[in-house]
């Protein structure tokens, strides 16, 4: 079975402080769902049409388990605090078997 992971490239932070309370709440989320995060800020070099900003890389044993990750409602309340604080694109994919 092929892994699942959330990709979240992270373009404009307007609201540190929203920002930090959904970290407070997401980590919690993932990991309660089973997510492994492999990459969460960090050093980075932006590349091509990039911007270096925040890059957050998590790990689920399965696709269908990535999905359910997000829709959990532990993850959809840190989207709450979240909202509008940043600009960013999250993809959930399917790994390679």
């Amino acid at each position: 079975m092929a892994k699942g992971y959330w990709m979240s490239a992270y373009r404009e932070i307007i609201n540190a402080d929203k920002l930090a309370a959904y970290v407070a709440l997401a980590g919690t989320a993932v990991q309660s769902n089973g997510g492994r995060f492999l990459v969460r800020g960090g050093q980075m070099q932006s590349k091509e049409d990039a911007v270096a900003e925040r890059t957050v890389l998590v790990e689920f044993d399965s696709y269908e388990q990535a999905l359910a990750a997000y829709e959990s409602p532990a993850y959809q309340e840190a989207l709450k605090a979240l909202d509008g604080g940043v600009v960013r694109d999250l993809r959930i994919v399917e790994g390679v078997d």
